[in-house]
């Protein structure tokens, strides 16, 4: 994989946040159901996402950054930092001597330092001096652990919006109930410790990304839920309550007399969960609908006229 700061395009010293919000761009872009006629998005949205598994991680961004593992999280270049000086009362000794002295002089553990390459060296012995000329005793490195599982998981718009519990079925067929996190949004990744592969030393973790459904009347802007909502002329000019729709059902809305069509009512704490947790607000955009052909209000309005000069703003 290629250098994963460059995979995300942040620099070096970014910070969580620009990580965080690099991911969630650029999943955005490549995510596969925005991508359906481009396979190779797919292979891309892969290659983000192992790039952010691996920045996301405290621990194996510094060994990435002092250059002790790669951009795959696999050691590199074990054998670096032998050169040097000699070692402490040649207990490094062996091999017909050509492994003298590595580096400051602290007793070098092999098993430590070829395990993460070959997985240990204990099925014979249990030491990597078993077959190495001996001296080279301590303890084993740690097994590996299975591999990491990548999920999808889609998830409708007004679930997401009220953060309902998603169950999930994972590779083994067991089934789990997930919470979703405040402030998720498309593209958001969880961590499921140990749900992943089983390996010698234990399970790795399951990747679960977070897909938003679209909505055939919500659209999401930031916190907050729109919606375009059609009222009749006589509740725009006496006013009304009107039943709309929320995430959460249906609610009573009051339109005041003489309302222009455009204006935006808002219904507070209907939006999405903040990572506060509080909510953000539905905002209702109220468009009249007039009826076309309607002989009984063109017959109504004969002869009426409104004199206001309303675009004269506009100069014209």
């Amino acid at each position: 994989m290629a250098d994963p700061y460059s995979t995300l395009g942040v620099a070096r010293g970014a910070t969580e946040k620009d990580i965080k919000s690099a991911y969630r761009k650029l999943a955005k872009e490549l995510h596969p159901d925005r991508n359906k006629d481009n396979p190779k998005a797919a292979d891309r949205f892969a290659e983000v996402t192992r790039a952010y598994d691996l920045l996301s991680d405290k621990d194996k961004r510094a060994q990435f950054d002092r250059g002790e593992i790669d951009a795959d999280g696999n050691p590199a270049n074990p054998f670096a930092g032998m050169g040097g000086s000699r070692g402490a009362a040649g207990s490094q000794r062996g091999f017909g001597g050509g492994f003298e002295g590595f580096g400051g002089g602290d007793a070098v553990d092999l098993d430590d330092l070829l395990g993460g390459i070959f997985g240990g060296m204990g099925g014979r012995g249990g030491r990597a001096s078993a077959g190495m000329g001996g001296g080279f005793g301590g303890r084993r490195a740690a097994p590996p652990r299975g591999a990491n599982v990548q999920y999808r998981l889609k998830v409708p718009f007004a679930e997401a919006a009220v953060r309902k519990d998603q169950r999930i079925t994972l590779s083994d067929g067991k089934t789990i109930d997930l919470k979703l996190p405040a402030g998720v949004e498309d593209g958001t990744q969880m961590r499921l410790k140990g749900k992943g592969e089983q390996g010698p030393g234990g399970a790795g973790d399951a990747l679960v990304t977070i897909a938003i459904e679209s909505h055939p009347f919500f659209k999401r802007d930031g916190d907050d839920v729109r919606l375009d909502l059609p009222i009749s002329l006589d509740e725009a000019v006496n006013g009304a309550k009107v039943k709309v729709p929320t995430v959460e059902g249906a609610v009573m809305l009051t339109i005041a007399p003489c309302t222009s069509a455009g204006k935006v009512l808002r219904l507070k704490g209907k939006g999405f969960t903040k990572k506060d947790g509080n909510r953000g607000d539905q905002l209702v955009s109220l468009e009249i609908d007039l009826p076309q052909q309607d002989e009984d209000l063109a017959r109504r309005l004969e002869g009426w006229r409104d004199s206001r000069a309303l675009r004269v703003k506009f100069g014209v």
